[in-house]
């Protein structure tokens, strides 16, 4: 299988948060993660802050890319949904934390919302990750 490529065209701009286009190539098998939240095994929410509820959601979706037999680096796109008047910035902050500095970023986007479920969530992340077949 050809590998994943991350596509930045030079007429947009480029960031090292994320990537503007990622090609998967066909061969590759795709895993959709559906919304992670900061909850607890026990389905709690792990704590008033977004940094920490950031942090918990992507142990989440890392706990799940791993039983579907892939890697976090083998995520090529990430929907994040915040809840209004959210700290934004500790939540990228928390996924700065996570994420491989030496992996090409996937792409991302991130939407305002008015709620996400639990009581007291503040976000909930879901993914797309590719892996050879």
């Amino acid at each position: 299988m050809t590998a994943v490529r991350h596509i930045n065209p030079p007429e947009l701009h480029s960031s090292p948060a994320f990537s503007q286009v990622v090609r998967v190539p066909a061969g590759a098998d795709t895993i959709y993660v559906g919304g992670q939240n900061g909850v607890a095994p026990d389905g709690t929410v792990v704590g008033a802050g977004m940094a920490e509820q950031s942090r918990q959601a992507l142990a989440n979706l890392r706990t799940c890319l791993e039983a579907a037999g892939a890697a976090v680096t083998d995520v090529v796109k990430w929907t994040i949904f915040y809840v209004e008047g959210a700290e934004v910035l500790a939540g990228l902050s928390a996924f700065g934390e996570f994420w491989p500095r030496d992996a090409a970023p996937p792409a991302i986007t991130v939407v305002e919302v008015s709620d996400v479920g639990p009581p007291g969530a503040l976000l909930e992340i879901e993914a797309v990750a590719a892996v050879r077949s």
